[in-house]
């Protein structure tokens, strides 16, 4: 893979484009910490499916609300990841469109996983956890077409890493940092390991401090645009939420 480098654009240029500053930057600072607070709630419980299924069934607030949180988690960091890459591209294009493309495709791999997650913890309400891991048990391991996508689940953060160190968007702590970010256990049902924590502390560490300069890069919007963008979000959210409950 041939590594190029190429004049870098201003900051604020970058950022003009898809997915933007703003989204891009709320992405980098919301979705790692919802990862972490998802991936803490859960870490009094074993970390293999049985005592995961069985979680659900004695505690099915707090584990809906543990995989809820990180499956949303990574869900919104996609415009991240994009606005990741495209400063990486100003200096190392190579690595950033394979960095960028790897993690984006697993994140949506970790995205199927949560939908298998969501669908076993409704069998522990509808059957019980015992009935449950019984039915998981003899599928677990089935292949699906998103297993294919085991190496981007890990290899993007690796990719993005590199690419963020060597053009400098990020020093090597925080590049490390995000490359711990592909030690968490992938896969459905993963409890909470000491690796689990590392790597979403990892996401926080390198990804929300550079959310947060996103944000400051460039000139302060006026407050109308801020008041439309807010009513336009929470628009979309309640549309979303009332279109989730109906379907």
């Amino acid at each position: 893979m041939a590594i190029t480098s190429v004049t870098s654009p201003s900051h604020a240029a970058r950022h003009s484009g898809f997915p933007g500053r703003w989204v891009g930057g709320a992405s980098l600072v919301v979705g790692p910490l919802l990862v972490l607070a998802g991936v803490l709630l859960r870490v009094r419980f074993d970390f293999f499916f049985p005592a995961q299924l069985s979680a659900f069934e004695h505690h099915p607030v707090l584990m809906t609300a543990s995989y809820s949180l990180v499956s949303a988690g990574w869900v919104l960091l996609w415009p991240g990841v994009v606005l990741l890459a495209t400063d990486i591209g100003a200096h190392y294009r190579e690595l950033a469109v394979w960095g960028g493309a790897f993690a984006v495709l697993g994140l949506f791999a970790r995205t199927f996983h949560a939908g298998v997650d969501h669908a076993s913890a409704q069998l522990v309400t509808a059957r019980g956890a015992e009935s449950a891991t019984r039915l998981v048990s003899e599928t677990y391991g089935a292949f699906h077409v998103f297993s294919t996508l085991n190496a981007a689940v890990m290899g993007g953060w690796v990719l993005l890493a590199v690419g963020a160190y060597r053009s400098r968007v990020l020093g090597p702590l925080r590049a490390t940092a995000l490359a711990l970010a592909s030690a968490m256990p992938l896969g459905v049902l993963k409890g909470t390991t000491a690796l689990s924590v590392a790597a979403a502390a990892g996401l926080c560490a390198a990804l929300v401090p550079f959310g947060v300069t996103a944000w400051r890069t460039g000139p302060a919007p006026r407050p109308a645009a801020v008041v439309g963008r807010l009513v336009l979000v929470a628009a979309v959210g309640t549309a979303m939420f009332l279109l989730g409950q109906a379907g």
